[in-house]
């Protein structure tokens, strides 16, 4: 599909008054998509929901993810989401731009300077296993316009070190709280402050975790009022719900 004539005959029908502008605005949230072959690119997702689209790499060849990321890359800001090694050495081999953290599994790049959001999103990880997940989010709400930070290793089995974090806890204006095993966390931090807090449970754990799933019943039916609880190892969907939040504080 060729977007660029129905554009162009959209720009020209707003010029000559054939459309109003909100006429022409509410017919752009629909459209245009660019097709590469293997991948539809969505390119006006922001119009319609505030964030660009965002590449999984996960199930995607590193051919594919570096065709995706390269077509972006020329339009705007780029972030892609569980990327191998071996993807974000053909992305960067065609976008030398492109950084990588090895940690979170995230490829970004910068084109236009980030417009940031007043106030900042706590990241609290029950453990340092939980860390990739912790920079999945982090990496994710810097893109999306809120600054982060990652406070890693204050879980309930030393929980000295989460009360040593909490007046730092308590000036973000929103709280990711990351933990496996038993999830408990979030139980105890949802009862400690007044923001909101997304749980993100974690694959982290012995065999009874049962790969995160201990830790998502865990957050779902705990005991503190207000905890809104992501899947397993969302750091990505947690960092969304969180800048959605600290686009309206």
């Amino acid at each position: 599909m060729d977007n660029k004539d129905p554009l162009r005959e959209l720009l020209w029908g707003i010029r000559e008054g054939r459309l109003d502008v909100e006429e022409g605005l509410n017919r752009l949230r629909d459209m245009p998509f660019l097709d590469i072959g293997h991948t539809k690119i969505d390119l006006h997702r922001s119009l319609r929901n505030g964030f660009p689209e965002v590449i999984y790499a996960e199930g995607k060849t590193p051919e594919q993810v570096a065709d995706i990321f390269q077509e972006m890359q020329r339009r705007g800001n780029v972030l892609a989401t569980r990327v191998s090694a071996t993807a974000a050495e053909q992305v960067t081999a065609r976008c030398p731009d492109a950084r990588y953290n090895p940690i979170g599994r995230t490829l970004t790049h910068i084109r236009d300077e980030i417009d940031y959001r007043a106030g900042e999103v706590a990241i609290i990880t029950a453990g340092t296993s939980d860390l990739a997940v912790a920079e999945e989010a982090r990496v994710t709400c810097g893109m999306l316009g809120s600054r982060a930070k990652i406070l890693s290793d204050v879980g309930v089995a030393g929980i000295h070190r989460l009360f040593h974090r909490l007046e730092e806890i308590r000036d973000a204006s929103v709280i990711i709280v990351v933990a496996g095993m038993e999830g408990a966390l979030a139980s105890v931090v949802g009862g400690l402050v007044a923001q909101p807090i997304i749980a993100v449970p974690t694959s982290v754990g012995y065999g009874a975790n049962f790969s995160g799933i201990s830790a998502l019943l865990g957050m779902l039916t705990s005991c503190a009022s207000g905890v809104t609880v992501v899947n397993i190892d969302n750091g990505f969907g947690a960092a969304c719900a969180a800048c959605r939040i600290n686009n309206r504080v």
